[in-house]
């Protein structure tokens, strides 16, 4: 698409849903998130209060399409994460798009090695996977984990571990934040495509961890892809 293209307004007698224009997921790092006009992801911790019924559809919908799941600890926790559940339909469009079928797996960015024992993501198929530090590691995994997977000593090496996921066959991985894994993924140019949504809500400063210097030479340039519009919602899709 080139840089005048219109944008395309969805309303509720369409025929088609935002989600026939996200089927073809990337081999490689799909981020999806929402932002305030003033760019804040979240008011007062959760996502819930910036998003409507068609946004947290998108989030829903883009699950199908992908093999793994990134989230960090600290979303897990804000947003109360459990297994991944796919409707009917979602499950026609995994099988007809990509030939997949099951659910999709969590993975956990956590530098602590551990999360709450009465996370959602406990108890269930699929078992969840934690991505931690060799020094978190050696305190143990919770026994409820699928697999532990050790990258960087102390700290998270984020592009060993989108390694180590794509080795063990996550070539289609969807990055559900939070912000601060988000940034991470953009300082060391790990994001193939952005699936951004800007909320037409302003929420005021939300605050946030600071943020440590990027490895870029320079800023990475992507292209719009498409720009949907519903309810004074925009869906911004951009890819390398």
């Amino acid at each position: 698409m080139s840089s005048n293209t219109e944008v395309t307004v969805l309303t509720a007698t369409d025929t088609v849903a935002p989600i026939d224009f996200y089927s073809d997921p990337p081999d490689g790092v799909r981020v999806n998130m929402v932002n305030t006009l003033d760019n804040e992801a979240a008011f007062d911790g959760r996502v819930a209060a910036i998003s409507d019924p068609t946004d947290h559809q998108l989030l829903l919908d883009l699950r199908a399409f992908a093999d793994v799941l990134l989230v960090g600890a600290g979303t897990v926790r804000a947003e109360s994460y459990g297994r991944v559940i796919l409707t009917e339909r979602q499950i026609e469009l995994r099988q007809a798009k990509l030939g997949l079928t099951g659910r999709p797996p969590v993975a956990v960015v956590t530098s602590k090695g551990r999360l709450p024992k009465e996370s959602r993501l406990f108890g269930v198929e699929p078992r969840p996977l934690l991505i931690t530090t060799a020094v978190a590691a050696q305190e143990g995994a919770p026994d409820d984990a699928q697999e532990t997977i050790v990258a960087g000593h102390d700290r998270v090496d984020l592009p060993q571990a989108i390694d180590a996921l794509r080795e063990r066959g996550f070539r289609r991985i969807l990055c559900e934040g939070g912000p601060s894994l988000l940034h991470t993924l953009a300082e060391h140019d790990l994001i193939d495509e952005m699936c951004v949504t800007v909320s037409p809500m302003i929420a005021g400063a939300q605050g946030g961890s600071p943020r440590p210097g990027t490895t870029l030479d320079g800023p990475r340039r992507m292209k719009l892809a498409h720009v949907l519009s519903h309810n004074d919602f925009l869906y911004l899709r951009y890819t390398r």
